[in-house]
């Protein structure tokens, strides 16, 4: 399979890197385009106001073009422009950082798959509930082997599929679940500190109350040790919503 790999933690991260390599070791044909620097939660962000630039990262046993812009820019250029044929499916990961709930509005990586998706190609997003993973091959090649099993060409259009590790080795997660994704929104406040030059600043702080959050959704399931697998459509019309203003028509 043709694939489209890119992420939101950049180019050289070792998440990047692990499904690389396990993607390649599949036998897949792997087209790196990534940012070259961080962009996490820059959500759905496309550059239009400067230049986006392209770099060639080539080492041993891996090739890949880093781009000066977000996510979403690297998947819109690549596909439009730098790659010359099209890929068969778009995989954006491994994240640093689960993706779960209202996470998917922020985060870079699901806005890599979903730009995808909204080109027109099945897309995968794939994260890990650790935000500082030093070894992830485990996580990369149990997604490069779930690959076979997910019916990529019967996918609707505009869905991604959300994979999420939990923050434990794969021989010892709970198992792997299929679900739905977390409805409650972050907790939010802001820590007001002070820089050593004695100028305040504010660092934001959140979390998802898990009393909240329904039993057999991604969060919850995450936090058990499970393995979940989402599927996301980006259709955002509220339809039900819809039928009760269809009477301003008239």
């Amino acid at each position: 399979m043709r694939i489209l790999l890119t992420n939101d933690d950049g180019i050289q991260a070792v998440g990047l890197r692990a499904l690389y390599k396990a993607l390649v070791a599949e036998g897949h044909e792997v087209h790196v385009v990534a940012p070259i620097t961080e962009q996490s939660a820059v959500g759905h962000a496309i550059t239009l106001s400067a230049p986006l630039r392209v770099k060639e990262f080539r080492e041993e046993n891996f090739f890949g073009l880093g781009v000066s812009g977000t996510p979403a820019d690297c998947v819109k250029l690549a596909i439009s422009t730098l790659l010359k044929d099209a890929p068969e499916l778009v995989v954006s990961g491994i994240n640093a950082g689960a993706n779960v709930g209202v996470d998917i509005m922020y985060s870079g990586t699901v806005s890599a798959a979903t730009e995808g998706a909204l080109m027109g190609f099945p897309a995968l997003a794939v994260s890990m509930d650790n935000h500082n993973p030093e070894e992830l091959s485990g996580q990369a090649g149990y997604a490069a082997g779930l690959l076979p099993r997910l019916p990529i060409a019967a996918l609707p259009k505009k869905c991604v599929l959300n994979l999420n590790f939990p923050d434990r080795p794969v021989d010892q997660a709970a198992g792997f679940k299929v679900c739905p994704h977390t409805r409650v929104a972050y907790t939010d406040w802001y820590e007001e500190r002070t820089d050593p030059r004695g100028r305040k600043y504010y660092w934001m702080c959140g979390e998802i109350k898990h009393e909240k959050i329904s039993p057999g959704r991604d969060r919850l399931l995450l936090t058990q040790g499970y393995i979940t697998l989402t599927p996301l459509r980006f259709d955002f019309t509220d339809h039900d919503t819809l039928a009760l203003l269809d009477q301003l028509d008239s």
